[in-house]
């Protein structure tokens, strides 16, 4: 047990951990202000600014970066996981999102013809590359504080 709490110095984790929690709680206040309503979907869910995977993966990209140098070949392969990450995330999910939305149009446009479709897709997965941008930022600004 006494190494479990090891756990808690481990910099890359608290870093990235840190700059997940923000992009949500971000996401919901700028949600609660927008609309007047909490949407406690906003804590967990996807999608919206900032991005929580770009602020995740940079902050612990950066906090190896940091921690090993930046010529470690750890940081060189957390960088591309983080492109990867960043990309599916602009990219892939963002256009699954779109067809998710173009799938509930369909299925409301059925509807009218008594067809009954129990659930609708979740249109909000991806980010715009500026969500993005500024998950990624957050992330290393997260990242350098803690190191």
């Amino acid at each position: 047990m006494e190494n479990f709490y090891t756990i808690t110095e481990n910099k890359v984790l608290l870093a990235a951990v840190i700059a997940w929690c923000m992009s949500q709680a971000i996401k919901f206040f700028t949600c609660l202000i927008k609309t007047k309503k909490m949407h406690m979907d906003r804590i967990m869910g996807s999608g919206g600014m900032p991005s929580s995977h770009s602020a995740s993966v940079m902050a612990a990209t950066i906090s190896l970066g940091e921690i090993n140098g930046y010529g470690h070949p750890f940081f060189g392969a957390f960088l591309i996981f983080a492109f990867i990450v960043m990309y599916d995330a602009a990219g892939v999910r963002r256009a699954a999102g779109k067809h998710a939305k173009a799938i509930n149009h369909i299925v409301e446009t059925l509807e009218t013809y008594s067809l009954e479709i129990d659930e609708r897709l979740k249109e909000l997965l991806g980010h715009t590359y500026l969500e993005v941008i500024v998950g990624a930022a957050l992330g290393v600004v997260i990242a350098l504080i803690i190191n």
